[in-house]
């Protein structure tokens, strides 16, 4: 049966407008692989070990053994990295303040990772600087045994500057002054999350 031709003319517009359509459910051949953050020694989400934590054996009240970790595809354009551990669970002094754990800011843009165990020390000898809630210095997951579990996040930024930030005494004033400091040189972010609460 043939078409009236007010109904031809419709389809064949609706054809061409079709045919002239972006795919746009297609993704971009040069989109670029986004970046990523792997800690071995523990899974994406999966509890921390305690080695990485305050209750290890013979570790000082407030510190801890920071685990390695690898990065990979940072954007072109990367000056240094900003990498921030925190307790997404403990609200501090009543605040929007949670637990510094870690600010690790100037890691030069060449690295692709730390090695377990970082060292102490407000400046490291690559120019960059830490500090947390107990000092320079990465801060284990501490959450009580009698608790409920916690979630910590390591955030890793990708900057297109190095900060002209120093540490000062106060691990929470120092944060501030970094989070302000990368507002609008932030050029890719990677997350990595674990759980941890003492053992009973």
């Amino acid at each position: 049966m043939q078409l009236p031709l007010y109904l031809t003319a419709i389809f064949s517009t609706a054809c061409l407008l079709s045919a002239q359509q972006p795919n746009r459910g297609a993704v971009p051949a040069s989109a670029p692989a986004p970046m990523t953050l792997t800690i071995p020694g523990f899974p994406d989400g999966g509890q921390i070990p305690v080695k990485f934590s305050q209750a290890a054996p013979g570790v000082a009240p407030g510190e801890g053994t920071s685990p390695a970790m690898t990065w990979a595809n940072a954007p072109a354009g990367t000056q240094s990295f900003f990498l921030h551990f925190h307790d997404l669970d403990l609200a501090r002094n009543k605040t929007t303040d949670d637990q510094a754990h870690w600010v690790f800011w100037n890691i030069p843009a060449t690295a692709t990772g730390l090695p377990e165990g970082v060292p102490k020390g407000s400046q490291l000898p690559d120019g960059s600087y830490q500090i947390s809630a107990t000092g320079p210095m990465y801060r284990g997951p501490g959450a009580a045994a009698t608790g409920p579990i916690h979630h910590y996040v390591f955030e890793l930024f990708a900057l297109d500057t190095k900060l002209d930030v120093k540490p000062v005494g106060d691990a929470f004033e120092t944060r501030t002054a970094v989070m302000k400091a990368i507002q609008g040189h932030i050029i890719g972010k990677a997350v990595y999350g674990g759980l941890f609460r003492r053992p009973q």
